[in-house]
């Protein structure tokens, strides 16, 4: 368990309050009696002012909840191999693996999907093209 600093220098003051106490206690019981009943009304009064500021003047913020913590996402595997060769773990707007341009994109592109592949996706070979989401177009020059 850790402290504050506050509850140390408390703690602290404690301490040396009570070596005060037992010193006058060995010199002079009377004089020990009556620094026990002054330092005791004291710390009285102080334990009463510290109460009512802890209780009525906290912080105007509440605390922040914790975050929760986030699940690990699944690791896939995204590999592509040959000349040419396009793989995408997610989704691909446009493609081309064929040295000429890209066809123009079709008027509607299809919605993204929401869920990711369970396996790894993978292209191979000359100008093969993969995706682990949707391809809106592609062509491979052949």
């Amino acid at each position: 368990m850790t402290l504050k600093p506050w509850a140390w220098a408390g703690l602290g003051i404690s301490c040396v309050g009570v070596a005060v106490l037992i010193g006058f206690a060995f010199v002079d019981l009377g004089r020990a009696d009556q620094v026990a009943s002054v330092a005791g009304g004291s710390a009285g009064v102080v334990g009463i002012v510290l109460a009512a500021i802890v209780q009525f003047g906290g912080t105007t913020t509440p605390p922040t909840p914790p975050t929760p913590p986030v699940s690990p996402t699944p690791v896939r595997t995204v590999a592509a191999s040959g000349d040419g060769a396009i793989a995408a773990g997610g989704n691909i707007g446009t493609a081309s693996t064929g040295g000429t341009t890209a066809p123009p994109p079709p008027s509607p592109t299809p919605p993204p999907s929401s869920t990711p592949p369970n396996g790894g996706v993978n292209a191979s070979g000359r100008g093969s093209i993969a995706a682990g989401g949707d391809i809106g177009s592609a062509s491979t020059g052949n």
